[in-house]
């Protein structure tokens, strides 16, 4: 074999006592990585991050038979009993028929738990009827409006050792809600879990002899109304007075585990529960979103925390958050193990809380004296350990990870000198250049994928698309914009080496400023994730770990497998064992709930918009660009850094390309189509009665609306409606007092029938008299309808109050307003009130008619109320409708949308 000259470094000057690699040395390490083992690599990380999602939220116990789980466990077999009873029922919202069946069934079974327990348990179940109540939270999806309530019912059933006394002023609540909303049978939301509350409460009543503290379960009704079967329990029952502390269940989709994803200012409850609980899951990334409003949604934990002040944790599942609030919300997608997940975990730690004597001590510590401080830091690692620590803690601990960074890249400069310097700014400019690029081919696909598909979220039957669709570009675009930034690295290093090492050979030179290049790009990652833990420290925000996760341990594989404390000596080729030891912990940590978070994200698009029409179709695919493309360079970066020096590059882009090509192809085609039997198209069909008068005739206007709140045209849903006579579009904004849709589909043909003009609600003004401020009292009659909603324009009005029978139920003062509007939303049972009374108490600059008989002419059309009233009734073109619709399109219901029957009538400023 051929040998090459010898040449050696002696012409560089030796630094301490750094050995120095020959020249010969550095040629013998010039062959490149191999391509399959960066593939190797790659496909490692990406089938290990699949594997901790699979451990983390896919792995469910093994369901318990009631002879199993005995009579003190936990069995998946009992409760799922109950969810099989209560989906029977079909949707049960509140007022039906249904709903009233429901609460027979769980007050039945509750009664069960009474003959049934230990004789040293003293057990009562109370058939709870709520007075009329009113509610305004402060804050979330509640600013601006007030709920009234009527006619609610809950069961209550309180299980309380017989022997002490003192522990009937000391107890535990477990909250959830029998109601569904009128379009699911709510198997998942919240079936599933009234069904483990019952199993439950079987089985604490035979532990509870032993309690220092009693157990509530509530099971209430008015949850899907705004929240108002919660405020109504604590504010009205005499057993609330005792509460300390609360556990709220919920799902946000059906079945998997459920997850604590609220709970920060319980750190006690925290530690108390990943300690005892048998499969502990839990994740403050889902607290920060929920609270940050990024998530549309609020459970019954904010009543109990912002009226009575107490503390507690929420749990959900969160499965299929596509389905949630649709048909598909049913039985058969409740995956086996789900209920006995939640089970075995609640009942470990009801019974390690119930038995503790510093129960009442902690509770009150936080209720009185919780700070930001004290607020709790928690995730889980593959669902089998949870680490908990306090804010002051992770405060303390960023602190000192950040001044040690910072001190160490400041030292490394200074040693560096000038040359240093620069590259470490090149080294930036790496980082910037894989963001743009990433962020612009991603977002290009975005606006691309409406164009190309029936649908502008094509992925969200099938969420695996979204690797095709966005993980291809975004990993294009890291690549490309890292390579760039790799090529101005190279190109300056040739400049330092020929001046600090002139006279090795050309390919030794080449070899050293490639290594050095390299390197530089794999400490380019640790500067975006110091970036992002200096912010997440500033703001205090509690899923900062992550980035003190991605910054430690890679800086900790290099420092112990790379670095040098001389800057003198010569670079080497980056190790493989430091990247797989750099990302082993981040991944385990991570990994699964990044997966987590985009299927909930996309699920979430299934009811993205509030108002349909709103926002453009290529926004909810903007958003899942923007997250691909951020989890991809800060995620990919150290792995990307490796395949500069690999013969990887164009495999990978030949690779890329192909997948996207592949992917735009098959959702072009529609060979997936964006919905399914089991994941549908959240729709609302509504038969409009509009007696508004904006259409400028007396007579009221009778037509049927087709809207969706999933992004997208209903043209493929209205083509199964061609003999309905249906048009659709933006011309004809349609306002719902809560809501207005932006783009829909109307028909006004056979729409006469099946409603009464008996039934048209009327805002009567009985009063209208001036003294110091002009004062209007208006009679509201609802007619038939027990659920409704008025908007008060506050632009008009400075303040009002509202009376049922004589009785002030909101009093004047405290009033939101969102876009110039206070909505007030009503919900009750069948014998709810219908007549209401408003004093409204007008703005000092309002003018009287008697004063000024004429406004301007745009002033006249201008709507003092607005009232919407639901009827849960179909009408004949409802149900020709809902009959031809495609199967993949399912009715979706929530607190401010109507029912299948809405009566709009208003109230001119000009009256």
């Amino acid at each position: 074999m051929r040998r090459r000259p010898n040449t050696t470094l002696s012409t560089a000057k030796p630094s301490g006592n750094d050995e120095k690699p020959s020249s010969r040395e550095v040629e013998d390490q010039r062959p490149k990585r191999s391509a399959f083992l960066w593939l190797a690599l790659f496909v490692f990380l990406l089938n290990g991050s699949w594997a901790v999602y699979h451990f983390q939220f896919e792995k469910l116990p093994l369901p318990l038979s009631t002879e199993k789980a005995g009579k003190r466990g936990f069995s998946e077999a009992s409760a799922m009993e109950h969810v099989k009873y209560l989906t029977k029922f079909g949707p049960h919202p509140v007022g039906s028929d249904a709903l009233d069946l429901a609460l027979q069934y769980v007050f039945a079974a509750s009664e069960k738990i009474k003959e049934t327990a230990h004789w040293e348990v003293d057990v009562r179940v109370d058939f709870f009827h709520a007075k009329i109540g009113a509610s305004r939270l402060a804050s979330g999806l509640f600013k601006g409006k007030t709920h009234v309530y009527s006619d609610l019912k809950h069961v209550v059933l309180r299980i309380l050792p017989k022997y002490l006394p003192e522990a009937e002023e000391n107890v535990i609540l477990v909250s959830s809600h029998i109601d569904t909303v009128f379009a699911t049978e709510g198997a998942g939301d919240c079936s599933s879990c009234v069904g483990v509350m019952l199993e439950l409460a079987r089985g604490i009543s035979q532990w509870a002899h032993g309690f220092k503290n009693g157990v509530i379960f509530v099971f209430n009704t008015g949850e899907e109304e705004g929240l108002n079967g919660a405020h109504s329990f604590i504010t009205q029952h005499p057993w609330s007075r005792a509460i300390r502390f609360v556990i709220d269940l919920e799902a946000m989709g059906i079945g998997g585990k459920s997850s604590l994803f609220q709970g920060g200012s319980a750190p006690w409850a925290i530690e108390t529960f990943a300690k005892v609980a048998k499969y502990p899951s839990g994740q403050i990334i889902a607290q920060d979103l929920f609270l940050s409003g990024a998530v549309k949604s609020a459970t019954d934990l904010q009543v109990y925390q912002e009226v009575a002040g107490l503390s507690g944790l929420d749990f959900a599942y969160s499965d299929a958050t596509a389905v949630y609030h649709t048909k598909n919300d049913k039985l058969k997608l409740l995956k086996p193990g789900s209920l006995q997940h939640l089970g075995e975990n609640m009942l470990a730690f009801l019974l390690h809380t119930a038995r503790s004597s510093r129960f009442q001590k902690e509770a009150e510590v936080e209720r009185e004296g919780g700070t930001g401080q004290t607020q709790a830091i928690y995730f889980d690692v593959l669902g089998k350990y949870m680490v908990v620590y306090t804010q002051r803690f992770a405060s303390m601990l960023h602190n000192s990870v950040i001044l040690q960074s910072l001190l160490i890249w400041i030292t490394s400069l200074l040693m560096g000198g000038y040359p240093g310097a620069i590259s470490f700014g090149l080294s930036c400019l790496s980082i910037v250049l894989m963001w743009i690029f990433s962020l612009s081919l991603t977002i290009l696909v975005a606006f691309i994928i409406p164009l190309m598909s029936t649908s502008p979220v094509p992925y969200i039957a099938y969420p695996w698309l979204v690797i095709g669709l966005f993980g291809a570009p975004a990993i294009l675009g890291a690549l490309t914009g890292q390579h760039v930034g790799f090529f101005f690295l190279k190109k300056y290093l040739r400049h330092v080496y020929k001046k600090r090492v002139p006279r090795l050979s050309h390919n030794v030179q080449e070899n050293l400023i490639e290594w050095e290049a390299e390197r530089w790009l794999f400490k380019s990652g640790f500067i975006q994730w110091l970036i992002l833990l200096v912010v997440g420290n500033f703001f205090k925000v509690g899923s900062s770990f992550l980035a003190l996760i991605w910054l430690v341990s890679p800086a900790f594989a290099y420092g112990l497998m790379e670095a040098t404390l001389s800057p003198s000596r010569l670079p080497k080729q980056l190790k493989i064992i430091t990247l797989i030891l750099g990302l082993a912990m981040p991944v385990l940590v991570s990994a699964g709930m990044i997966i987590r978070l985009v299927g909930t994200i996309i699920g979430v698009f299934a009811r993205f918009e509030r108002s349909p029409g709103s926002a453009p179709d290529w926004l909810g695919s903007l958003i899942v660009a923007i997250f691909s493309a951020a989890v991809v360079c800060l995620m990919l970066v150290y792995l990307l850094s490796y395949i500069h020096l690999s013969g990887a590059k164009g495999l990978v882009i030949f690779a890329m390309c192909t997948l996207l090509a592949l992917t735009l192809t098959a959702v072009s085609s529609g060979i997936f189509p964006a919905f399914t039997e089991d994941i549908s198209r959240a729709v609302n069909v509504v038969h409009v009665v509009d007696a508004t008068g904006r259409y400028g005739n007396q007579d009221p206007a009778s037509f049927v609306s087709l809207f969706s709140a999933t992004p997208g045209k209903l043209t493929k849903e209205v083509e199964n409606l061609k003999n309905e006579e249906f048009a659709c579009g933006k011309n004809k904004t349609l306002d719902f007092v809560t809501f207005t849709v932006n783009y829909g589909c109307w028909s006004s043909k056979d729409s006469n029938n099946g409603w009464s003009k008996l039934d048209i609600p009327e805002l009567h003004v009985e009063s209208d008299s001036m003294s110091d401020i002009r004062k209007t009292r208006v009679l509201i009659d609802t007619k038939l309808a027990t659920r409704w909603s008025l908007a008060v324009n506050r632009e008009e009005i400075s303040d009002f109050t509202f009376e049922v029978d004589s009785e002030e139920l909101v009093p004047s003062g405290h009033k939101s307003m969102v876009d110039g509007w206070h909505i007030i939303q009503f919900s009750g049972g069948k014998n709810s009130p219908t007549k209401f009374h408003l004093n409204l108490f007008w703005s000092t600059n309002t003018i009287h008619p008697s004063q000024k008989a004429y406004k301007q002419a745009e002033d006249t059309a201008s709507l003092l109320l607005k009232l919407r009233t639901d009827v849960n009734m179909v009408t004949p073109k409802v149900e020709r409708v809902l009959q031809k619709l495609p199967h993949w399109c399912s009715l979706f219901g929530k607190s401010t949308s109507p029912y299948t029957l809405a009566f709009l009538t208003a109230l001119p400023v000009q009256f």
